[in-house]
């Protein structure tokens, strides 16, 4: 059976328009009387900040910032923390 667009909640209106049909009616099925909010950040902070460590070449702090969206300083302050612990590291190793 179709699915009667004109009775829709608002909100499954709006997934109608942006996914279809058969997407919107996987949605429901799967989420139905939840409350669900979406992060204001598409990436997982702590993921985003292991990526960083392992792209960082010491020149594309600008390139990183614009990629992943996080501001400058939030960035140099994960490449700090990776050089202290890695210091760290490096003098129990000793």
């Amino acid at each position: 059976m179709a699915m009667r667009v004109d009775l829709l909640q608002e909100s499954y209106a709006q997934l109608y328009e942006l996914l279809g049909e058969e997407l919107t009616e996987k949605v429901y099925e799967m989420y139905r009387g939840r409350q669900i909010s979406f992060p204001m950040r598409l990436y997982n902070r702590d993921k985003v900040a292991e990526q960083i460590v392992n792209e960082y070449d010491g020149h594309n702090l600008a390139q990183l910032t614009k990629e992943y969206d996080y501001s400058q300083r939030w960035i140099r302050q994960i490449i700090q923390k990776h050089r202290e612990q890695a210091d760290q590291t490096d003098d129990d190793a000793e």
